[in-house]
C-alpha cells in the first residue's frame, strides 16, 4: 500500500545472530496511515505503492500553530485485542485452550508441507486470542518459523482483479482486497482456517471505528484529525476500487464500504513488512504485543520463510510475547486498538508555521527551507511535514535537554529576531561553524530566554488542555458504562496521559534553562 517500508532491528541473542547469518531484515507491523509516507530514517524500498503503508515508527503528534504564542511573546516581555492491555505487568491467569483454532495449526502446517512450530499453542487469556508455550522456551530457541509459500500477499489478488486496479491503489488495499474476497468464498476459500480466525468489526478498538463522541475523549491529540484523515483515506481508496467490485458482483456479491475499512484494518495491524513486501503471516499475528521484548518477526530470504528467536526464557503455559515495534500510544491505539499505561516509546510531534503577519515571515520561510527542509531526494520518505518536531521525555531538567530537539529550539530563534540583520548575523554564523541555523545560543541572552519562553508557552498550553480533557473524562466515568466506551476511555487515559509527561518534561527543562540564563 505503500512505498516503502520501514524496519526495526533490535538487539538480538547471540543465538539469534547466528541463526541468521545471511541475509535478514527485521520486520514490523504496519500501518493505515493517514499521510502514507515513511519514515526516511528506517526504510527498504518494497516496490510501486500509491496507497503507502508504514512499517510502524509513529509518534503521536500534536498540529499546533505557534502564532497565538508567537504573538503573545512579541507583546509581552517575557495496540490485537479487544480489551484494554497492560503487558508491562503481566498477570495471566491460566490459558484455555482456543476451541475454535484447535485445527489451525496441523491445517497450516500440512499447507505449508513443515512444521510451523513445535513450541507454541493457541489458547486464550485476559488479552483474547494468544500464543503459549508449549514446553520450556530457552532465550535464542527459534519458536516459530512460517515459510513464504503460507503467507498471504498482493500477489495471491486473482490475476484477472489485479489487472482491474489502478497504480493509485497501493499494497494495503490489495491485500484487504484478497481478505475479502477470501471471506466471500467462505469454506470454498483456501484460507478459510485463517480468515475465520481473524478479528469480526465489532470485537477491534482501532480508531477508525470510534464515533464522533468517542473521538471527541482525545481531541487535545493530533491523532484525533490523524483517525479523521484516516477515514477519508480509506474512504477515497473505497471509491477507486468500487468498480472493481462491481464487475464481479455475481461472483462475490456486493462489498460495501465498512467491509472494505474493516479488511485494511485487519491488514494494517496484522500485516507485516520485510524485504518481501507487505504480508499477513498466518499463527505469527495471534502474537501479543509487549513494547519491551526485543524478538521481532524477521525475514530470512536464504531460507524463505519468516522466523521468531526467543529473547528470554519461557515456563510451560507462559504466553509469549514480541515487539510489534517502539511504537506510541498513539499509534497503539490508532492501528492496533490498544494502549499500555505506561509507554516507554511515548512522543509528542509538533509542528508549527511561521505567522503570516510576521514583518520577516518571507525572509524566516525562505531560511527555513534552506536549512530545516531535507534535500529533494528524501522528501518522498517523510513521515511528518517539514516543519514538525518529535518531543521525547526529557529525562533531567537539569540536563542538556535531551528529548527536545535542537532543530525545534533553533528555529524559535529564528523566529524570535525581529530584524533581517538578526537573521543575516545567524545566517553567518552558520557559514562560520558547522553549517547548522542557529544551533547555538543567541548572544543576546534576552532573545535566547525569549525564543525558549515562546516553545514554553506552547508546552504550557497543551498541557492546561490535556489537564483538563483528563480531568472531563474522570468526571464522567461511570461503573455502568458499556464495555466499548469503557476500554477507549481508558485507552483515551493512556494517550493523554503519556503526552502529558512527554510535555510536563519538556516543560521543566525550559523553565529552568530560562532561569538559568537569568
Amino acid at each position: 500500500m505503500y512505498q516503502t517500508i520501514s524496519l526495526s532491528l533490535p538487539l538480538q541473542a547471540a543465538a539469534s545472530q547466528q541463526a541468521f547469518h545471511s541475509i535478514v531484515a527485521g520486520a514490523t507491523r504496519v500501518r493505515v496511515r493517514l499521510s502514507y509516507a515513511l519514515s526516511k530514517r528506517r526504510r527498504i524500498h518494497a516496490g510501486s505503492c500509491a496507497m503507502p503503508f508504514r512499517a510502524r515508527t509513529a509518534t503521536a503528534s500534536l498540529w499546533w500553530s505557534l502564532q497565538t504564542v508567537f504573538n503573545t511573546h512579541h507583546t509581552h516581555s517575557l495496540h490485537p485485542s479487544s480489551i484494554h492491555l497492560n503487558f508491562h505487568s503481566l498477570a495471566l491467569s491460566k490459558p484455555q485452550f482456543s476451541g475454535n483454532c484447535d485445527e489451525f495449526l496441523p491445517w497450516l502446517e500440512r499447507k505449508a508441507g513443515s512444521t510451523i512450530s513445535s513450541s507454541l499453542f493457541i489458547g486464550k487469556s485476559s488479552y483474547g486470542r494468544s500464543l503459549f508455550a508449549s514446553k520450556i522456551i530457552q532465550t535464542g530457541d527459534c519458536i516459530l518459523k512460517v515459510p513464504y509459500r503460507v503467507q498471504i500477499t498482493a500477489d495471491n489478488l486473482l490475476p484477472e482483479i489485479r489487472s482491474l486496479i489502478g497504480e493509485e491503489v497501493g499494497n494495503i488495499a490489495k491485500l484487504a482486497i484478497v481478505v475479502l474476497i477470501e471471506k466471500k468464498l467462505g469454506q470454498g476459500s483456501e484460507w478459510y482456517p485463517y480468515i475465520s480466525c481473524l478479528p469480526q468489526q465489532g470485537e477491534l478498538h482501532n480508531m477508525v471505528f470510534w464515533n464522533e463522541s468517542e473521538l471527541e475523549m482525545i481531541r487535545p491529540s493530533s491523532v484525533y484529525q490523524e483517525t479523521i484523515d484516516q477515514k477519508s483515506q480509506i474512504e477515497k481508496d473505497f471509491l477507486a476500487i468500487k468498480p472493481v467490485f462491481e464487475c464481479f458482483h455475481q461472483r462475490f456479491g456486493d462489498f460495501t464500504y465498512e467491509d472494505f475499512m474493516h479488511a485494511c484494518t485487519l491488514v494494517g495491524s496484522r500485516a507485516w513488512g520485510s524485504t518481501k513486501g507487505l504480508a499477513l503471516i498466518p499463527f505469527a499475528d495471534f502474537l501479543n504485543h509487549d513494547g519491551v521484548s526485543k524478538a521481532i518477526v524477521m525475514s530470512d530470504d536464504d531460507k524463505q520463510c519468516s522466523e521468531i528467536i526467543a529473547d528470554r526464557d519461557y515456563a510451560l503455559g507462559e504466553q509469549v510475547l514480541i515487539r510489534y515495534g517502539k511504537f506510541s500510544n498513539a499509534t497503539l491505539m490508532l492501528d492496533f486498538g490498544f494502549t499500555i499505561p505506561y509507554n516507554i516509546y511515548d512522543q509528542v510531534q509538533i509542528q508549527f508555521d511561521i505567522p503570516e503577519h510576521d514583518p520577516l515571515h518571507d525572509m524566516k520561510l525562505e531560511l527555513l527551507h534552506r536549512y530545516f527542509v531535507p534535500p529533494p531526494e528524501d522528501m518522498k520518505g517523510l513521515t511528518y511535514p517539514v516543519k514538525s518536531f518529535s518531543i521525547k521525555e526529557v529525562r533531567s531538567d537539569r540536563g542538556k535537554g535531551k528529548g527536545l530537539p535542537q532543530s525545534l529550539r533553533a528555529l524559535a530563534r529564528v523566529l524570535s529576531c525581529t530584524t533581517s540583520q538578526e537573521l543575516d548575523d545567524l545566517v553567518v554564523e552558520a557559514a562560520q561553524t558547522d553549517g547548522r541555523l542557529a544551533r547555538r545560543p543567541l548572544q543576546d541572552i534576552s532573545k535566547e530566554i525569549q525564543a525558549h519562553m515562546m516553545l514554553l508557552s506552547l508546552f504550557i498550553q497543551l498541557i492546561e488542555e490535556h489537564n483538563a480533557t483528563i480531568m472531563s473524562l474522570d468526571s464522567s466515568y461511570s461503573p455502568s458504562l458499556r464495555e466499548r466506551l469503557s476500554v477507549r476511555r481508558l485507552m483515551a487515559r493512556d494517550l493523554l496521559h503519556g503526552e502529558l509527561r512527554i510535555l510536563k518534561s519538556a516543560s521543566a527543562w525550559l523553565e529552568n534553562y530560562c532561569f538559568s540564563l537569568t
